[in-house]
């Protein structure tokens, strides 16, 4: 009867205490909604209705395709060219930074060479050193060979990423078989080809992964063009969108129109990096070996 008593307990403690975490995890999606939400509902107000209406519902009427219309045509329309301009330096960074990283994390993983201890953990101290830090002696160098103001003031920056390299040799390190390398070799394939026709095919959802890592970080991005770009055409969202709140933060009560247009823009800015996440996600959903048995 105690025992009957004992796990009824054990139970009843489980059952709370799947609860109490499924109680967490609702306040921490609607925490993480939240702003999303904010952005989503404001994007739907006129400027009059931003401020006289409750933030966190919509407002009587709905302005959403005016708002758009406003964001597309403002100022000729730049608002489009910094779009394409960010999925252009976003593109370009994340698919050279990702294939670098997988074939650092790669090496890293798999070859034994002299300094690479070393040399691994020079990678891992550049992942804790702040872009701050790095800014002006970044724009110096930049300045120097005649890249400032142009596209590749953002690219080839971006192009490193030590903490790709770090989640890269971490996943070659598990998912690459000692045993299938040897075999490669012996049947006389180079490193080259071992690479890019085995490795590259095992490594594809820890490849998409740090893509997917590394595009979102690059469209993120506000300090590094902020530094290196002052030609308005060659702006990011963000540094567009950034200058458009300080227009409209100025005094007078004409430039405050902007606020719509800002949070519209912002809203506008966030649907292709979700689209790229649904898009790329059924890539890394297919185990560790996806690729390879294609």
């Amino acid at each position: 009867m105690s025992t009957f008593a004992g796990s009824k307990g054990a139970r009843g403690s489980l059952q709370r205490r799947k609860a109490l975490n499924t109680a967490l995890l609702l306040i921490f999606l609607l925490y993480s909604f939240l702003p999303l939400f904010y952005l989503i509902v404001s994007s739907t107000k006129s400027n009059a209705n931003l401020f006289s209406s409750f933030g966190l519902w919509f407002a009587s009427s709905f302005d959403l395709l005016s708002n758009l219309h406003k964001v597309f045509t403002f100022n000729g329309g730049i608002y489009l060219r910094w779009l394409l301009n960010t999925a252009y330096y976003s593109v370009i960074s994340a698919v050279g930074a990702t294939f670098l990283a997988t074939m650092a994390g790669y090496v890293f993983a798999k070859f034994h060479f002299r300094g690479r201890t070393l040399l691994f953990a020079l990678i891992l101290g550049a992942i804790m050193i702040p872009q701050t830090a790095l800014a002006i002696p970044l724009y110096l160098l930049l300045s120097k060979i005649g890249l400032v103001n142009t596209p590749f003031a953002v690219i080839l920056p971006s192009l490193v990423f030590p903490f790709g390299v770090y989640l890269m040799r971490v996943y070659a390190e598990q998912s690459v078989p000692d045993e299938l390398l040897e075999a490669a070799r012996i049947d006389g394939a180079g490193e080259f080809r071992i690479f890019f026709r085995v490795v590259l095919r095992i490594l594809a959802p820890g490849f998409v992964t740090v893509l997917l890592f590394s595009f979102v970080f690059t469209w993120n991005n506000y300090f590094l063009p902020l530094i290196v770009l002052n030609d308005p055409r060659l702006y990011t969202i963000t540094v567009g969108l950034a200058a458009w709140n300080s227009q409209a933060s100025a005094a007078g009560g004409g430039s405050q129109a902007l606020f719509p247009l800002v949070i519209t823009g912002g809203l506008v800015g966030i649907i292709p990096i979700i689209a790229a996440f649904l898009f790329l996600q059924r890539y890394w959903q297919g185990g560790l070996t996806f690729g390879s048995l294609k």
